[in-house]
């Protein structure tokens, strides 16, 4: 894989655009008039992943924020976005250049009930009888 990083709002480079193009759908849906362009759009949803920034203040040079997050919504109920992924592992596996850094974040892991100090071995004991102080007695 391309090993550059890419900084916000920095565009697709050329040679990863050749590599993703071939990979999404027709621009021509089946309802309604031409998609915005799927370059633009990558770069759109890139930079607002890269920067953490609210769909609302996505940079107008990118178009209407909700035709991009419609479009990314689009795509990862339709399996594209998953298609591109498989595709590209596949060829940079192909060509010797994939490297995986896996990194867990412990403050969002979340431990199951049993595993935070509850009883693992047979019931309970049975609460103690209480007897009451030795006050004044009710009138």
């Amino acid at each position: 894989m391309d090993q550059s990083v890419v900084g916000p709002g920095v565009p697709l480079t050329d040679a990863q655009w050749a590599r993703i193009e071939p990979l999404l759908p027709d621009r021509t849906p089946k309802r309604g008039g031409r998609w915005q362009n799927h370059r633009e759009v990558i770069d759109a949803i890139a930079f607002k992943f890269q920067t953490g920034t609210q769909w609302v203040h996505l940079p107008e040079k990118y178009g209407s924020w909700r035709g991009v997050y419609n479009r990314l919504r689009m795509w990862a109920v339709d399996g594209t976005w998953e298609r591109v992924f498989t595709a590209l592992v596949a060829q940079a596996d192909a060509d010797e250049d994939l490297n995986w850094a896996v990194s867990v974040d412990s403050t969002i892991v979340r431990a199951h009930q049993h595993a935070a100090g509850a009883r693992k071995k047979g019931p309970r004991p049975a609460s103690r009888t209480t007897t009451p102080s030795a006050g004044p007695a009710a009138d």
